[in-house]
């Protein structure tokens, strides 16, 4: 190991009681997304106390912000990204509170050892990945251009890093009829929810002829008002994903046929919504490769593969812009499930302690060799170009 590496460490040692506090006190102020004012807060005062540069408020959302740090002019952007926000009912059941701990340990260190190479180190805070997906209206702004490479941090019950995430689509379909009495006119009376319930069977005759890959879950959002009165209004909301986005769009356009169908059947009136879409995940194995060897280096003995299973992220679709990856750090047994009291008891474990410290390590390690080695930064921005390049080949 080289010198630099160790000094990068014993920095994050040195940070360690400050690193973990912020993670006990996000863990123990849970905040839903896009409130994440005390955990906004104390992040930028960290950051700020440490030399960066920090701005608040960015692509119209208050509680995402940057903090910025310049050594001398040129060389690398590395981007560190982090979440903050809690899970409705359950607090931090995702494990953010260590995602943001490991990200500022992270960022400090690196940026204290630096000596003369030119890099800049920016890292993002990016609010509401569980609900609206902040790093959408941040992508939108253009907020991550700049950067030459996006790293990011999980908890998770294995150590490895994100092999594959499935595009998404998050969509609201809204039908109206006409009220009546269910009793005494019914025949006066246009259901709404029969349009919602004809879409459910629709969409279940659909599943036998998509790919394996295909998930499609919805929903009523709103299914009427009392039994006796015709609902004049129903909604579900489903989620529709697929490994590849552009597969995933030839699903979206099927199930809107289901939706259409329905309100042609039941004589209603449909509006679909699109809420929000999430790319799948473009893979650079150099980067991921790059970010496995630095854990090792950090001291993690176990490395998994990637998982075979697994959901929908915004963090996605800032690696179709730039090459990203991000590694998952065990804190929790093999196979617990996320969103669950298991991952929320073991946020602030000896176990989630470790974690945190492990990953500001590692991804302080991953950021030192793309800073020293131009060759290894350029060979991840060409194999980011062919992946991309590869997923629209018909």
């Amino acid at each position: 190991m080289n010198t630099t590496k160790e000094k990068l460490y014993r920095t994050v040692d040195d940070l360690r009681e400050t690193i973990l506090a912020i993670n006990d006190f996000i863990h123990d102020n849970p905040e839903l997304g896009n409130e994440e004012f005390q955990a906004v807060e104390l992040l930028t005062h960290t950051l700020a106390n440490h030399g960066f540069q920090v701005e608040t408020g960015l692509a119209g959302l208050e509680t995402a912000f940057s903090a910025i740090y310049q050594n001398k002019q040129g060389g690398p952007v590395i981007g560190l990204l982090c979440e903050y926000d809690a899970l409705e009912g359950l607090g931090h059941g995702c494990g953010h509170n260590l995602q943001a701990a490991s990200i500022t340990g992270a960022a400090i260190a690196l940026a204290r050892n630096l000596g003369d190479l030119p890099a800049t180190i920016a890292v993002y805070g990016t609010p509401a990945e569980e609900t609206t997906s902040g790093k959408l209206p941040m992508i939108k702004a253009g907020v991550f251009d700049q950067l030459d490479v996006a790293l990011m941090m999980h908890g998770g019950d294995r150590t490895t890093v994100d092999g594959k995430s499935l595009a998404m689509n998050m969509v609201e379909f809204v039908f109206e009829g006409k009220a009546a009495h269910a009793a005494v006119a019914p025949e006066k009376g246009i259901s709404a929810l029969d349009g919602v319930l004809m879409m459910f069977n629709a969409i279940e005759y659909l599943r036998e002829h998509v790919r394996t890959d295909v998930r499609i879950h919805g929903v009523i959002t709103d299914g009427g008002v009392v039994p006796n009165i015709v609902p004049d209004r129903a909604a579900a909301q489903f989620y529709i994903r697929a490994a590849d986005r552009p597969y995933l769009d030839t699903v979206v356009e099927r199930v809107y046929n289901a939706a259409r169908g329905a309100a042609l059947a039941t004589g209603t009136q449909l509006s679909i919504n699109e809420l929000k879409t999430c790319e799948n995940k473009i893979n650079v194995e150099t980067l991921n490769k790059l970010m496995l060897e630095n854990a090792r280096e950090a001291g993690i003995q176990e490395i998994s593969p990637p998982r075979t299973s697994t959901g929908s992220t915004d963090f996605a679709n800032v690696t179709y812009r730039i090459p990203g990856a991000c590694l998952r750090v065990q804190f929790v047994p093999f196979g617990t499930s996320s969103h669950s009291k298991e991952w929320v008891a073991a946020g602030v474990s000896d176990e989630g302690h470790a974690a945190v410290l492990l990953a500001a390590k590692s991804l302080a390690g991953v950021g030192y060799d793309l800073i020293v080695d131009p060759s290894v930064l350029s060979e991840i921005k060409e194999d980011f170009r062919k992946a991309k390049e590869a997923l629209f080949v018909s």
